[in-house]
């Protein structure tokens, strides 16, 4: 079942994101298996917030552990994510 992984970061920064992006993209394993699609912005209230879609749950926390030293690396700290069933994804 598809997920849809909404993650908050108050206070992360545009500079933060494009950095930590650039490592994960760099990894080896990038992208990593069961990645769907990604999509990142201001949140409004002077944060970041990033929405991505998975495969499945399992697929999104295996990304996590393999991520966590590249997300330690380009500041952005760790933050408990929202995972819901997706019904439908669509894509271009």
């Amino acid at each position: 079942m598809a997920v849809i992984v909404t993650v908050e970061i108050p206070g992360g920064t545009q500079e933060q994101y494009e950095e930590t992006t650039r490592l994960l993209k760099a990894a080896e394993w990038f992208p990593p298996a069961g990645f769907i699609a990604h999509a990142a912005g201001p949140d409004g209230s002077g944060g970041w917030r990033i929405v991505d879609f998975w495969d499945s749950e399992d697929a999104f926390l295996a990304f996590v552990e393999k991520a966590k030293p590249i997300f330690d690396q380009g500041g952005l700290r760790t933050i408990l994510p929202t995972v819901q069933e997706a019904v439908s994804v669509i894509l271009k």
